[in-house]
């Protein structure tokens, strides 16, 4: 068993927290918020992550985790220290490292016995570094340390399985020892474990989201495509993805990507190029491509319903992606904003999302059942895959709506049946 300090209870470091805890260690989360960390005591989780309620109740009764603001509480007898602050983007697309910064020297201060720091979050290149020098300028007393690199690879919505059946654990460090230390950690995962230096570990975590959500951005574009040829995209991609180079997964065409990773990560990485003297003109494309989803997507209505002046439509998801109540760039923003825009009522209905949906949209009505959303609306706009809306029972979707039009943003209907059900149906590359 490990002592172990988690810095940060958002969703990488609540998941974090929560996993190590469960593999047998003894784990104090800390967190500045005050109120965030007097509601876990109570059992209450600031997050929507599926199976995380039940994992964090097992853990604390288990005795494997606590929750403190304290640094050193938190720190007390700790051999690790995860950082797991945010690292949002800044006006000029930079990662913003006030968060990084105020942890470390929080670190520095209150540790008392030699300490491995693990950042966790997704940080510029060279972070580690800096990292290392805040924290000794910021000791009062010198203290042995390690700063190693080993980023997340969780998926908002299957989080805790990411983290307990990892594709590798990447670990990155100048110190040789902290690295083996950090890979014993993850030893009981069962993973091929990548070691390799401070700063190409931070550059493979944002290399590795910027592919993917290249990978997303294409199939978007390709969508386009499809639609004037007459293609079907979803095929497309099925045909694709049987190539062992290519692989099927994130290739879903419809609205494109949102989120906490993908976008401040591709944006960061364009940063970073164009402080070295760079043009990176893919990672541009690519955060151009997937933003014109989403006005397309206005248009797409607007151009089913003849105009959007005095029409009422209703937006099936709020959060950017299903299994999760986060809406950090979320589709939905942009698609609401637009159709309000152009003169529409925009209503909105999600399963999880709308308590944390409602101070992002304050002009769209949000209603806690799908069918009475839909009650009225010259159109339905589908925005996340959420299983329920596979479910929905659409010949009362359709006599509850003035006109039987529907926007299928993330394909989860076949466009045969919407057709002969009677549905004016519009999917996305098909």
């Amino acid at each position: 068993m490990k002592q172990i300090c988690v810095v940060g209870v958002g969703y990488v470091g609540l998941v974090t927290a929560a996993c190590f805890a469960d593999l047998g260690n003894k784990v104090t989360a800390l967190d500045i918020d005050e109120k965030r960390v007097a509601n876990l005591k109570k059992g209450v989780m600031p997050i929507y992550e599926p199976g995380l309620d039940e994992l964090v109740k097992r853990n604390v009764n288990a005795g494997r985790i606590n929750f403190t603001t304290s640094y050193k509480e938190a720190l007390n007898g700790a051999e690790y220290a995860f950082i797991a602050v945010g690292t949002p983007s800044g006006e000029d697309g930079s990662a913003d490292l006030k968060y990084v910064e105020t942890a470390a020297k929080s670190i520095a201060q209150n540790m008392s016995a030699p300490l491995v720091l693990i950042n966790k979050s997704t940080v510029p290149i060279g972070t580690g570094d800096w990292v290392a020098d805040i924290v000794k300028s910021a000791q009062p007393k010198p203290i042995e340390f390690a700063v190693v690199s080993c980023p997340e690879f969780l998926r908002e919505g299957s989080a805790i399985a990411d983290f307990m059946n990892p594709h590798r654990t990447v670990i990155g460090s100048l110190d040789k020892d902290a690295a083996n230390k950090v890979a014993h950690l993850h030893l009981p995962l069962r993973a091929p474990i990548v070691i390799t230096d401070l700063r190409t570990a931070e550059m493979i975590k944002y290399a590795s989201n910027a592919f993917l959500a290249t990978k997303i951005s294409f199939i978007n574009e390709l969508a386009d495509l499809c639609e004037r040829v007459g293609a079907d995209v979803k095929e497309v991609a099925a045909g694709m993805g049987y190539d062992a180079r290519i692989g099927r997964h994130f290739l879903d065409a419809g609205l494109g990507w949102g989120g906490s990773c993908f976008p401040k990560d591709v944006e960061a990485l364009a940063f970073m190029a164009k402080e070295k003297g760079l043009n990176p003109q893919i990672l541009n494309s690519v955060m151009d491509v997937n933003y014109e989803r989403r006005s397309n997507a206005v248009k797409h209505v607007e151009k089913l319903l003849n105009g959007l002046e005095n029409k009422v439509v209703g937006l099936l998801g709020l959060a950017f992606k299903e299994n999760t109540d986060d809406m950090r760039d979320a589709a939905s923003i942009d698609i609401a904003d637009g159709l309000i825009k152009a003169g529409a009522t925009v209503r909105g209905y999600d399963p999880v999302a709308r308590e944390t949906a409602a101070p992002h949209m304050p002009k769209v009505k949000i209603y806690d059942n799908p069918y009475n959303m839909a009650e009225g609306c010259d159109a339905l706009v589908v925005v996340t895959p959420w299983n329920e809306f596979k479910q929905l029972d659409l010949e009362k979707i359709k006599s509850l709506l003035k006109s039987p039009i529907v926007y299928d943003g993330r394909n989860i209907y076949e466009p045969n049946r919407m057709k002969e059900m009677g549905f004016t149906y519009k999917a996305v590359g098909r």
